[in-house]
């Protein structure tokens, strides 16, 4: 199993601006590799409220974090965020919230998880697994047409409509139970190749996408996130494929253009956000060490002061 290396860590970290008596949200845990550079900079009056999907997640925060009282996980997706922290009294309360977005490597390295194309295991893909339709519950039930559909929508795969018959045709003789099963199903369907690229690449992402609603979680966690900020706060995001970023690019520029009166709006809409320097990468060092780290992008941005 490859050790989870926690990508564009400094950057990320550095970017919130830690203040050592202040509230910060890690909302995507995994392994802990944020939450732990957070909890460094944070003095006593610190507090740390972190989140994850996944139940082996919450149990490495708990084993390693246990006895620190500025630290809280809650299981959970970070869509989930404003109504916990209303319940709270503490909406506008936070100085931060980063996320890493996607899978982590665990999650892709063990093979029981299903997340993997190069790995043998159950079809399952759920980062959640005390709840939800596996991968395999999916495909072996979902219409042709619902399938392509995802396969475009989350994996802009072009062979959408040879892999979804082939799929349906597969599940008539016999269910879908394996990656294994699945990939090669895929490698048979795809008529060409691309460089450097497995066949079932994008079609593992986009089953991936749909089975967790990442999407969905996303959009949900950016607005509830600028709402959680108080004036000054940071938003530290790590997305890792084009789907993502180019949400999390274009919310960010709404947020920090707000809109004019008029062409049927009333009232203008102030920004709430200011944007922070540009889209940034992982540099050569770090991808001499970690190649999952190359298709990484960092964008930062600061609410602006609330009006009251």
């Amino acid at each position: 199993m490859t050790a989870h290396i926690s990508v564009l860590l400094n950057e990320s970290v550095d970017a919130l601006a830690i203040k050592a008596n202040g509230f910060y949200v890690d909302g995507t845990f995994g392994r802990g590799g944020h939450s732990r550079a957070i909890l460094e900079r944070l003095g006593a009056e610190g507090r740390l409220l972190a989140f994850d999907k996944d139940p082996e997640a919450i149990a490495c925060a708990q084993r390693e974090f246990a006895d620190d009282v500025r630290f809280e996980i809650v299981h959970d997706s970070f869509a989930t965020l404003a109504p916990l922290l209303e319940a709270r009294d503490q909406s506008g309360a936070v100085d931060g919230v980063l996320l890493d977005l996607g899978v982590s490597s665990p999650q892709l390295d063990e093979a029981e998880r299903g997340f993997s194309f190069l790995r043998d295991g159950p079809l399952d893909m759920r980062m959640d697994t005390t709840r939800g339709q596996s991968a395999a519950d999916w495909l072996n039930s979902a219409r042709q047409d619902e399938i392509a559909d995802v396969l475009w929508k989350h994996g802009e795969e072009r062979f959408r409509g040879r892999i979804a018959r082939a799929i349906v045709e597969r599940r008539q003789l016999a269910p879908l139970t394996t990656t294994a099963e699945l990939a090669s199903l895929i490698d048979s369907a795809v008529p060409t190749r691309e460089k450097n690229k497995h066949p079932a690449t994008r079609s593992f992402q986009a089953i991936r996408i749909h089975i967790n609603q990442e999407l969905l979680d996303l959009e949900r966690g950016l607005q509830q996130a600028v709402t959680v900020l108080r004036g000054g706060g940071r938003l530290s995001i790590i997305s890792f494929h084009s789907l993502e970023d180019r949400i999390v690019k274009r919310f960010m520029r709404d947020e920090a253009r707000g809109e004019p009166a008029g062409f049927g709006r009333s009232e203008a809409v102030l920004p709430r956000l200011r944007l922070l320097g540009k889209a940034h990468k992982a540099g050569a060092e770090e991808l001499a060490q970690n190649n999952r780290a190359r298709s990484a992008v960092l964008r930062v941005a600061e609410r602006l002061e609330v009006l009251t």
